[in-house]
């Protein structure tokens, strides 16, 4: 197997250097836990996360670089390294030669408690990112992994909406009527393109992975009042000038597995910005890629993943970023295991 020279940290004159001297394998950062009106407590009963006293954890951010939410690494010797400090000494060795010379983590993979059902939103593409709120677009991927029974999805507005039909309900307060639904299920992946009207209906756990922006613009919140007594702000003429409105409905992505010696493969979403692909894997399989970074994701069971020496367990609701330079990984499933891969094409 390749490595990737790590780097750890040392303070000069206050200033942070970089010195190059470990072997580094797969990735385990801290999650970032984010406290919402929608959230409960989901992300420690069923995904195993450590919360703090509360009932509104919302969203666990697992591999992120965004303005001050930075990912910082969980274990091993450069323990409290940050992915943004981690690109800027080894970009090329984390992301690969396919990638260029990014300065910034292209994607973030969250865990996802819809306690309660969330607003009605839409986020805009990379150029309207940009003209309204300094960020990239965001085009977003999710994977259901646990859905009570009568949960829904919503996910694009029904054929022949238009805007003034979608802006008369906006006024009425009729907006669900318009709004594209399915029953959640677990195991299903549903990709939202930048543009999409959507919502988390409440009573869905799922996995998201998306492009690294927090660009989301609230247009109906179901009447509901925030903790400060007051009705949620929405950003009504910014969701208007994102909407898609000739996109339509979007539904659950539909394949057929493949069959392999190992276990089985289902390719998942594709888009411009990420890959998934879902891997039920009973016998050893090589991951990963020496051109690009590779992220997986633990959906179910556990599995060692690496090699010699520096292996890391993925459970489930656990994620590991594995540098482009370790190339290919060896994941053995102990038992039978499911991980989601992701990979920016």
């Amino acid at each position: 197997m390749d490595s990737v020279q790590a780097s750890t940290m040392q303070r000069a004159n206050g200033a942070a250097t970089i010195e190059t001297h470990q072997t580094l394998g797969p990735l385990r950062f801290g999650p970032i836990l984010k406290r919402l009106i929608w959230g409960g407590r989901r992300l420690e009963t069923i995904l195993n996360k450590s919360l703090g006293d509360g009932a509104d954890f919302a969203e666990s951010w697992e591999i992120a670089d965004h303005r001050a939410d930075v990912s910082r690494l969980a274990d091993g010797p450069l323990t409290g390294l940050s992915l943004r400090d981690l690109i800027a000494g080894h970009g090329r060795d984390l992301l690969g030669s396919a990638l260029g010379s990014r300065t910034q983590f292209p994607l973030l993979v969250k865990f996802l408690d819809a306690h309660q059902v969330l607003s009605v939103q839409v986020h805009p593409d990379d150029a309207l990112g940009q003209i309204l709120v300094n960020d990239n677009g965001k085009t977003e991927a999710w994977v259901i992994v646990h859905a009570e029974p009568g949960s829904v999805i919503y996910a694009g507005l029904r054929p022949g909406v238009d805007r003034a039909r979608f802006e008369a309900a906006l006024d009425s307060g009729a907006v669900e009527p318009l709004l594209h639904r399915f029953p959640a299920k677990a195991g299903d992946c549903i990709l939202i393109p930048a543009g999409t009207v959507h919502a988390i209906g409440a009573g869905v756990v799922l996995a998201e992975v998306q492009q690294m922006s927090d660009a989301t613009f609230r247009v109906f919140d179901w009447g509901r009042i925030g903790n400060d007594g007051q009705p949620r702000p929405l950003h009504r003429a910014e969701a208007l000038a994102s909407i898609d409105f000739n996109a339509g409905p979007v539904n659950p992505w539909v394949v057929e597995p493949e069959t392999h010696p190992w276990g089985t493969l289902e390719p998942l979403a594709r888009c411009a910005y990420f890959s998934l692909d879902r891997y039920r894997v009973q016998r050893p399989i090589s991951l990963g890629s020496a051109d690009r970074f590779t992220i997986l994701v633990g959906l179910g069971g556990s599995a060692l993943v690496g090699g010699v020496g520096n292996n890391q367990r993925l459970e489930y609701g656990q994620t590991l970023l594995l540098p482009a330079a370790l190339g290919l990984c060896e994941v053995v499933p102990e038992g039978e295991a499911t991980v989601l891969s992701c990979v920016v094409p």
